[in-house]
């Protein structure tokens, strides 16, 4: 039982390390428009976050598709710069189901980017060829980002709630530091 824990605490702690905070931004961005009566969207969003990255880390670790760290070291902060665009031309306009469902599928698409990156981590923490210490990892990231989902929404609501911060502004406000961060990881991870 203490290899479970010990899997679990690793994928809280690779994601909760402030040293590697292109996850954090990413969730924070993500999360930047929704307000805790939209949680279970929310949840639904970051679940299929998780389950992009446990794909790409299955792919990965099983050897069936490789990606150049090179490339996926550039395209996370793509993932987060056009999450938080989105937001930008997005803020303060109600969303239909369409625009839910192309969420969704995007979402997918940028964990599993992102799991590659988690990849090359796993890798050198882990050797074995069950699928339980992977599985055990990604619940430890999925644990870390409802940690940082919660957070956010309670300095959301804080900001919203006592500094008189309308939604819009918030979602404005928060994107536009996101891209102020992540263009410097771009210009450092440029690939060409």
């Amino acid at each position: 039982m203490t290899d479970f824990w010990l899997y679990v605490k690793l994928g809280l702690d690779h994601v909760l390390d402030l040293s590697a905070y292109d996850h954090i931004l990413f969730l924070i961005v993500l999360c930047a428009a929704y307000t805790f009566n939209l949680w279970k969207r929310l949840l639904l969003l970051v679940t299929l976050f998780t389950i992009g990255h446990t794909i790409s880390l299955l792919l990965a670790h099983y050897e069936v598709v490789s990606v150049s760290g090179t490339y996926i070291e550039f395209l996370i902060p793509i993932t987060i710069l056009a999450t938080a665009v989105y937001n930008l031309f997005t803020a303060g306009t109600a969303a239909n189901n369409q625009k839910h469902a192309l969420l969704y599928v995007v979402t997918v698409f940028f964990g599993l980017i992102h799991g590659f990156g988690f990849a090359r981590y796993y890798e050198m923490i882990s050797d074995e060829e069950s699928i339980a210490p992977l599985l055990e990892f990604a619940l430890g990231v999925e644990l870390a980002q409802v940690i940082i989902v919660l957070l956010t929404l309670i300095l959301a609501f804080v900001i919203q709630a006592v500094f008189r911060f309308n939604k819009r502004d918030w979602v404005l406000v928060i994107s536009s530091v996101v891209i102020g961060m992540v263009i410097p990881m771009l210009v450092a991870n440029w690939p060409f």
